[in-house]
């Protein structure tokens, strides 16, 4: 088991709740949300009965439709697996409670009984053909589990020291030297394609061979293909998913639904879009039609644009096309030689690392009048009661057209001005010019 910073919000749980809130897990399948519930319970407490309702049998299940006697279902339990639960030293694991709607609603009252603390843990758990005929239990709390980040990705490899000089670096706000920035821009490039998938980072440490690397996420982007089957056979939120490489490479203002979907519009498959972000496979940045602290306020549900939660998935959906995504490509993508132009590569980057990071996604676009020309800005982050607008650059650096533009029309709302990039740090007036891998840092 790698480290996890979730494992400080589960013993954070733990101590503030004493048992008066359940834990509910979110996260997209093979996130490693199981495996680091098992290791937390087996830690933490005495003695602990993980449930896997997605095999678990009918006799498990039915336990949870009568909740007249709790003597009885905690000593089926107990008999079942073989466990001696113990008062206020024992974890339940709900694991994909998803598949046992009758279990997520039992929660209420397993929770008042206070004997035992429980966690549940669901992929595509908020849809609602999962919860319709359930009352969700107020008694629970959510937190949100995220691919693994930079920095417990440089944990997994065995560098525990690079993450927090580069955070001391960005407080400093000195440059880092081009050859050393080279030297960083490769490593986090690496983990751009290798990805925040446990499976995934395993495979290349036990490895370092891309091909192997690339199998095991393609077998994941299978098993949502499979997912996305089951809460829609007509086969839609596949074909939105699989196209989301190809949206962001044409540049567009928007997702353009119907360049996808024949005869539909963005605003015909609101509630299938709301389902994919419900799966947290997928990020959805919204556009702002009024960019200010309140965006959730003026966000536009038929503008949007779809991101990979995960960098390393989205790579491998970038070469669907082909059997495997050959180990030169990998090469050529590592040393930043491929002739693509991988600006929409280092955007999903951006927005899995904002998403991680506890901010909502938003951008915006508007026309210059008087030019005619077309600005957007990237990601636009609310700080302080003020905007913190973010232009993304995954080349050229010297001109920051959005930027000026945007300024020149809000320059009373902002905070701070970022170009997110590849170079090393430096300032340049007021504009903040940012090297990616310190963007977890804002």
């Amino acid at each position: 088991m790698y480290k996890r910073k979730i494992y400080g919000k589960l013993s954070t749980w733990k101590a503030e709740s004493d048992g008066k809130t359940a834990l509910l897990i979110e996260g997209p399948r093979r996130v490693g949300k199981s495996t680091i519930v098992e290791e937390f319970a087996k830690r933490e407490y005495k003695s602990y009965i993980l449930i896997d309702f997605s095999t678990a049998s009918a006799g498990i299940r039915e336990l949870f439709s009568d909740l007249s006697d709790l003597d009885y279902l905690f000593l089926q339990l107990q008999l079942q697996y073989k466990t001696d639960l113990h008062e206020r030293n024992s974890l339940i694991v709900f694991d994909e409670v998803q598949f046992c709607p009758s279990a997520r609603q039992a929660v209420k009252a397993l929770v008042r009984d206070h004997r035992y603390d429980y966690i549940e843990t669901g992929s595509l758990i908020s849809i609602r053909r999962n919860v319709k005929d359930i009352l969700i239990p107020s008694e629970e709390r959510k937190i949100n589990m995220y691919p693994m980040d930079y920095e417990e990705f440089l944990w997994a490899t065995g560098d525990d020291t690079t993450a927090g000089l580069l955070q001391k670096a960005f407080v400093l706000k000195k440059p880092l030297g081009d050859q050393l920035n080279r030297k960083l821009m490769r490593n986090f490039r690496l983990y751009m394609l290798v990805g925040g998938m446990p499976q995934a980072v395993a495979e290349y440490i036990e490895t370092n061979n891309f091909r192997k690397v690339d199998q095991v996420k393609r077998d994941i982007l299978t098993l949502y293909e499979d997912d996305f089957r089951k809460i829609d056979p007509t086969g839609r939120i596949s074909l939105l998913f699989d196209s989301i490489p190809s949206q962001l490479s044409r540049n567009a203002s928007r997702y353009q639904v119907s360049t996808v979907l024949e005869h539909e519009r963005a605003d015909t498959i609101l509630e299938l879009i709301s389902e994919m972000k419900d799966s947290r496979t997928v990020l959805v940045s919204y556009h702002t039609n009024d960019p200010n602290a309140g965006m959730a306020t003026t966000r536009d549900l038929r503008r949007f644009k779809m991101y990979l939660a995960d960098t390393g998935l989205f790579t491998s959906l970038m070469f669907k096309d082909r059997d495997f995504t050959e180990n030169s490509i990998y090469e050529k993508l590592l040393s930043d030689t491929l002739s693509v132009n991988l600006g929409y590569l280092y955007e999903n980057m951006a927005a899995q690392i904002l998403t991680a990071s506890g901010n909502e996604l938003y951008y915006y676009t508007f026309l210059n009048e008087k030019t005619k020309h077309n600005y957007e800005i990237d990601f636009l982050l609310a700080r302080k009661n003020k905007i913190c607008p973010l232009e993304l650059k995954s080349s050229g650096y010297r001109t920051h057209a959005s930027l000026d533009a945007f300024t020149a029309k809000y320059s009373d709302r902002i905070l701070e001005r970022y170009l997110v990039y590849t170079k090393d740090f430096r300032k340049e007036e007021d504009i903040i010019c940012l090297p990616i891998y310190m963007l977890p840092f804002l």
